[in-house]
């Protein structure tokens, strides 16, 4: 399988010691990465090709890479994956992290440029400040990849690469109706919602596919939300911020639940935010029961409290994948091609190409996206089989095989 066959690769990469993701820092900086010679360059025929002719044009290819911050684990495995399937694909690679700072990351795009980089991978920490460095982009005719993240308002994105966001929200919702069992259980059922950063284009669509998905159940009644926080703009959770969402949490749980109303769902859009949620619901809530928690991207933490039965199931989105897929629409760009579905089935991942559903106020965005699912107790295994994980040595909790988490 494509698949078995690129994780041994990044895994050589990763395990073996071969690069340094991200620096030796856990704290948030900025970060540079640069490699001087080729690696691994039989592992894929493409890159193979592309790195020979690199080789005897004697300008070998450097992709810079802007992650939004280090302060989030899903950052951290993105860059360190990134970096190192290109590295292995005989490119160079400039890496940084903006430390969740909006004029970070344009200065630091802004180097990228000036250094000559010949594409530029981005995932934004705000889709809406960007459209200005993006156009000296453009008259350097340096192609742009939006990564996980759209970047808004700016005709310099040549593609989009994610996931199906309105998928993750789908399922977070679609796991409600099933372990309520909304279809044959009268209810009337509670349930809260804790959505993303506004900032965040992405946040939107993971809001409204659950609410979506939930919308009927709502209007007839079976599903109640004793706070009336029924829009994204109510429940966002600026920079996705732990801190936030438990104090947010806390403060509903005073005003809604402290005469024993039972809550029943905190569905949130993602870790970091029911990280949060679950640390109010284990101090301030007076319920019996444990409500269900959802969550989107498989940080350890809650990963752990899975296993403890304090967060429910989690959208997992395999950034190992998101990677694979990423790197072979920039090695088509690279190589002067022009990706569309016909990539599709070269990809390593399963992936649909949409020309119609992200628009991005000046133009729609050709995308590849990647499908999520479900974990909960029962499956963590499925993310060993990734290889992006293991168990611990009591083989009872997830650990990360990434370096830099």
């Amino acid at each position: 399988m494509k698949m078995k066959k690129f994780l041994a690769v990044l895994m050589t990469v990763v395990m073996g010691g071969s690069l340094v993701a991200c620096g030796s820092s856990d704290t948030d900086q900025s970060t540079n990465s640069n490699s001087s010679s080729n690696s691994n360059s039989d592992s894929n025929s493409n890159a193979d090709s592309n790195s020979n002719s690199d080789t005897k044009s004697g300008d070998k290819k450097t992709v810079g890479i802007a992650m939004p911050t280090k302060s989030l684990e899903r950052w951290n495995r993105d860059g360190e994956y990134l970096e190192a399937q290109f590295k292995a694909a005989g490119y160079d690679v400039e890496l940084k992290y903006s430390d969740n700072d909006t004029n970070q990351q344009n200065n630091d795009i802004q180097g990228m440029i000036a250094d000559g980089v010949d594409l530029l991978l981005i995932a934004a920490i705000d889709g809406n400040t960007l459209s200005q460095t993006l156009a000296e982009a453009k008259d350097a005719n340096i192609p742009v990849i939006a990564y996980d993240r759209l970047i808004m308002n700016t005709d310099a994105v040549s593609y989009y690469v994610s996931f199906d966001n309105y998928t993750v929200g789908k399922l977070q919702g679609q796991y409600v109706i099933d372990e309520l069992k909304l279809d044959s259980e009268k209810g009337p059922f509670n349930i809260e919602f804790t959505a993303g950063d506004p900032a965040d284009n992405n946040a939107g669509y993971f809001f409204n596919g659950a609410y979506e998905t939930l919308e009927s159940y709502i209007k007839e009644g079976k599903l109640v939300i004793p706070s009336g926080k029924k829009t994204f703009e109510q429940v966002a959770t600026p920079s996705w911020s732990t801190d936030n969402a438990l104090e947010n949490m806390q403060n509903t749980l005073a005003s809604y639940y402290s005469d024993g109303t039972i809550l029943d769902v905190a569905l949130c859009s993602n870790d970091s935010t029911a990280l949060g949620v679950a640390q109010a619901i284990k101090s301030d809530y007076t319920g019996g029961n444990a409500p269900i928690v959802t969550g989107q991207d498989g940080d350890i933490a809650n990963l752990k409290n899975i296993v403890d039965g304090r967060q429910s199931m989690t959208v997992y989105k395999n950034v190992n994948d998101e990677a694979g897929v990423t790197l072979e629409v920039s090695k088509a760009i690279l190589s002067g091609e022009t990706p569309d579905a016909g990539l599709i089935s070269s990809l390593s991942a399963e992936a649909t190409y949409d020309t119609e559903s992200y628009d991005n106020g000046v133009k729609t965005v050709p995308s590849y996206l990647l499908v999520p699912y479900v974990i909960t107790k029962d499956n963590l295994d499925v993310l060993v089989d990734t290889g992006l994980y293991k168990w611990d040595s009591d083989n009872k909790y997830l650990e990360s095989t990434a370096s830099t988490t």
